[in-house]
């Protein structure tokens, strides 16, 4: 198996250098132009942008904007990391740094594919490019679609070590809030204390969605904040608010197809008195047809490369699911490495190139 060309490594640690994370636009900014100098130039290039979030789209030259038989889909925006994961470093075939693995490396591939292929293929390709996946997607994906951007078939490029993704789990974004009554914290029976009816509250709903502690296709509960604004050692707290992400595959009947207002109510049902929940948004789950021909030549183009591409479901939400409401399928597809959010993130380079071949390959099957 070749290697990965240097140009291209070097192209990648720019990149993973820069700390693109939702607080930064200017960094933002800086993530995605470095991606579409490298897309160069002879394309149309459409700017967005939607909540500070910068996003483009990039294809053939065009009269006026077509409908997409192919969109290939790659966000730029990572998670906040210490400084030091801003460092890359290189270990063999492992290139470690935040975001390596999700996704930077693979939306590097895509524009370097998109830039080889796209002018000469018999159909338009687009390359999306956003800035907002890890903060929900909505200023991203989401406004493209809401302006008018549209296709039949989308790879997104997220992590998949050349296995194709299919099915991904719904999300819910929501908070509990609790309300009380404020006293000395040496006299509690003089208040009523918001965080505890909170604990409470969560401790209900995680009795019925315990705690995974191995791979499982069910409904999931991440607690990610507790907040008592405000609160001093010696006060009782009036109020109190817990984050809570929630995901779940299609077969909870609780959650999915059910409205903001409906998965409040089931939520309700968690809490104790003086706790509401306050959902942000339900976002389905996503699935993709197995059998269309997109897909198929998808897995051969892989299966060419020496990989077996299973077909593989994710416990993560992607913008596939905003293409999946408007009936348009998408699938993941996407480099290997592991670590993803976590202090050991690493790209494997050593299906860099493989990658980059089925994916050509795939574009000119069609």
């Amino acid at each position: 198996m070749e290697n990965v060309p240097e140009w291209f490594v070097t192209l990648a640690e720019e990149l993973l250098a820069v700390p693109s994370v939702a607080g930064r636009p200017a960094d933002l900014h800086r993530a995605l132009d470095l991606v579409l100098d490298f897309a160069g130039p002879g394309f149309t290039v459409e700017r967005f942008e939607s909540g500070g979030k910068p996003s483009a789209l990039v294809y053939p030259a065009s009269a006026a904007r077509p409908r997409f038989p192919v969109i290939l889909n790659a966000h730029l925006d990572v998670v906040p990391a210490p400084p030091e994961l801003f460092v890359p470093r290189r270990e063999g075939d492992r290139l470690y740094a935040r975001g390596a693995h999700d996704m930077k490396v693979s939306a590097l591939v895509m524009a370097w594919v998109f830039r080889e292929s796209a002018a000469g293929l018999p159909y338009p390709v687009a390359l999306q490019l956003v800035t907002d996946e890890e903060v929900g997607g909505r200023d991203g994906t989401l406004h493209q679609l809401r302006q008018g951007v549209i296709g039949d078939f989308v790879v997104i490029g997220e992590q998949s070590g050349l296995r194709v993704v299919t099915d991904s789990k719904g999300m819910v974004v929501a908070n509990l809030r609790a309300t009380g009554r404020g006293a000395h914290g040496a006299y509690p029976w003089l208040g009523d204390n918001a965080l505890l009816k909170l604990m409470r509250s969560v401790g209900n709903l995680l009795a019925r969605y315990p705690v995974a502690t191995e791979e499982v296709w069910r409904t999931t509960v991440n607690l990610a904040r507790v907040e008592t604004p405000g609160a001093a050692r010696n006060q009782v707290p009036a109020v109190a608010e817990a984050w809570l992400d929630i995901r779940f595959p299609p077969e909870d009947g609780d959650l999915d197809g059910r409205t903001t207002q409906q998965v409040a109510e089931h939520l309700r049902g968690f809490c104790e008195p003086g706790v509401i929940p306050v959902v942000d948004h339900v976002d389905p789950p996503h699935h993709a047809d197995r059998d269309r021909p997109e897909v198929r030549a998808l897995r051969a183009a892989a299966k060419q490369e020496g990989y077996d591409a299973p077909f593989l479901r994710k416990h993560g939400a992607a913008d596939g699911r905003f293409y999946y409401e408007r009936g348009v399928d998408a699938v993941i597809f996407g480099i290997g490495g592991d670590g993803q959010h976590g202090p050991d993130e690493y790209a494997d380079l050593a299906t860099v190139m493989p990658y980059h071949r089925a994916l050509t390959a795939f574009l000119h099957a069609r």
